[in-house]
């Protein structure tokens, strides 16, 4: 079961990508709360306090007390906009909730143990989606969705029907028929020996001294020509 965390978020007046950009150079993080019947409010945090709480957590579909102006909102923090080249938090969007109504959420799928198929066969795990989209109350969204792939053999995989959920508390959203995790034969790139290199620059060189050599193809012409001179004179 999630339990609420609890952030400190101040009003702003101003809006913009300018007041927002001078708002991220002294260390706010500009934000927007919506939902639950009232009007979009625009929020600033504290981006220190935000990114040290976002480290303790897999997810970012948490559920949130977030005091605004002495004011308590249940919110689900449902984005995170970072930076293309920095990395940097840019901007929070987060959703009021009610604690009885069902919603959709994003959570992170962590692979459990070593498969037989890599560690007996050879093969390679590969984590073919990094989140399931479940619905369910916002009291609980779980941290991750732990899939234990230690029985996973060579050219088998894991697909999201194959994930064991309660149905009383989760929904699955993602396609049942959608492959999770699979252990492939590894990739094998060939490459030339050294005595193959040889033969084949050998092979080359010979073609290129036989298209020059007296007598090639383009030389015989240019003697036939001559041997008309010499009869003609």
């Amino acid at each position: 079961m999630a339990t609420a965390i609890k952030m400190t978020a101040s009003k702003r007046a101003a809006q913009g990508s300018g007041p927002s950009r001078r708002l991220r150079k002294t260390g706010v993080v500009p934000g927007i709360v919506y939902g639950g019947g009232k009007d979009p409010v625009m929020v600033e945090i504290n981006e220190h306090d935000f990114k040290q709480m976002l480290r303790k957590h897999t997810s970012e579909s948490l559920l949130m007390d977030l005091d605004i102006d002495g004011s308590e909102n249940k919110v689900i923090l449902k984005e995170i906009q970072h930076h293309p080249v920095t990395g940097r938090i840019q901007h929070a969007d987060f959703r009021v909730v009610s604690m009885t109504e069902k919603l959709e959420v994003s959570v992170p799928v962590v692979l459990v143990g070593e498969p037989v198929g890599v560690s007996l066969q050879g093969g390679v795990l590969e984590s073919l989606m990094r989140s399931l989209t479940i619905r369910c109350l916002p009291a609980d969204i779980p941290e991750k969705v732990e899939i234990d792939v230690s029985g996973l053999e060579l050219g088998h995989h894991v697909a999201v029907k194959d994930i064991k959920l309660d149905p009383a508390k989760f929904t699955m959203v993602t396609p049942a028929d959608y492959a999770v995790a699979a252990v492939s034969a590894p990739r094998v790139q060939v490459e030339e020996t050294p005595a193959e290199e040889a033969a084949a620059e050998g092979e080359a060189a010979g073609a290129e001294g036989a298209a020059a050599a007296p007598g090639a193809e383009g030389a015989a012409p240019e003697k036939k020509e001559e041997k008309k001179e010499k009869k003609k004179e």
